[in-house]
């Protein structure tokens, strides 16, 4: 099993002394500024745990929150405010946002967000440079997955590689990062033809579905490594009987609490593969060591620009 909490706490832990450094030479430590829009739940616990995070590595984070009424223009306001910040170095608009504020809401929010503050590597600039991999600034989830790999001593290079998934926040930058680590990428989607016979051929399978379980052993060429970075909120009994056996501690945790969340990868598939992330505790810590990251990177650059 991939340890994804355990190398965050690696990631952190390195960082502190850096962060110490920067707190030194500017007078304040990189700041990183969170905008909350409604009342999801999930939302208001991953916020949570970015903020604990980050004061526990130095740096600072707060959080500016917004109704679910809250009008696109409004959101954009408290951006713009952020973007002009001297104590924020980067600026994080938590997902999803509110329907109400329409379907283009997140790209128009990831265009108005300064490309030096962009610590979520959404800016079209960022997304840019990451083709020509020269971006400062990379998407979170997909950088702790090559964290993931090489930490855990997993070779990259001349590997075959599958993704499945080419959403702009997790497929393609992850398929762009492990080219540039010299895999043979190939991305699948839903239009793929035959999916598990194009990822079984792959040595390093990543997956961001959002598909309970869909993974199954016969997706997976034996011995390969496996990212799970899917993540669903399950509620039906029927699923999760489907995924776990009787007496299982997953299948007693739902019994105790009345929903999970699970991965795309179904849980037989650590038969097959030679390395496998679990989910939760795989990649999501490192997606929040990553932006601690991004923001001391972000605050280094606006130091050093001045």
């Amino acid at each position: 099993m991939l340890d994804g909490a355990a190398i965050a706490s690696q990631i952190r832990e390195e960082l502190r002394s850096d962060v110490a450094a920067f707190t030194a030479r500017a007078g304040r430590p990189p700041g990183l500024g969170i905008v909350l829009v409604g009342d999801d739940p999930a939302s208001h616990l991953y916020v949570n745990a970015k903020i604990k995070s980050a004061a526990e590595t130095g740096l600072h984070a707060d959080c500016s929150q917004l109704p679910a009424s809250a009008s696109l223009p409004e959101l954009l306001a408290v951006v713009e405010r952020l973007n002009q910040s001297e104590v924020h170095d980067g600026i994080l608009v938590q997902s999803p946002l509110p329907d109400s504020m329409g379907a283009d809401a997140e790209r128009r929010v990831f265009d108005v967000v300064r490309p030096d503050k962009d610590v979520d590597g959404f800016h079209p600039v960022n997304v840019g440079k990451l083709v020509q991999n020269r971006a400062p600034l990379v998407a979170c989830t997909p950088s702790g997955v090559i964290e993931m790999l090489e930490r855990s001593q997993i070779a990259i290079a001349g590997a075959r590689a599958a993704v499945i998934g080419r959403s702009d926040i997790v497929g393609k930058p992850m398929a762009l990062l492990l080219m540039h680590r010299n895999a043979t990428v190939t991305i699948c989607h839903s239009r793929t033809a035959n999916l598990p016979r194009v990822t079984s051929q792959a040595d390093i399978l990543v997956t961001a579905m959002g598909r309970a379980g869909f993974v199954t052993p016969d997706f997976v060429k034996p011995g390969a490594a496996v990212v799970d970075v899917g993540t669903t909120q399950v509620t039906d009994r029927a699923v999760v009987e489907r995924l776990f056996a009787p007496g299982s501690k997953r299948r007693d945790a739902f019994g105790r609490r009345g929903s999970l969340v699970v991965g795309d990868v179904h849980p037989d598939v650590a038969n097959v593969a030679g390395a496998l992330s679990p989910v939760p505790g795989g990649v999501g810590p490192l997606t929040i060591a990553l932006l601690l990251r991004n923001t001391l990177r972000a605050a280094e650059e606006r130091l050093a620009a001045r």
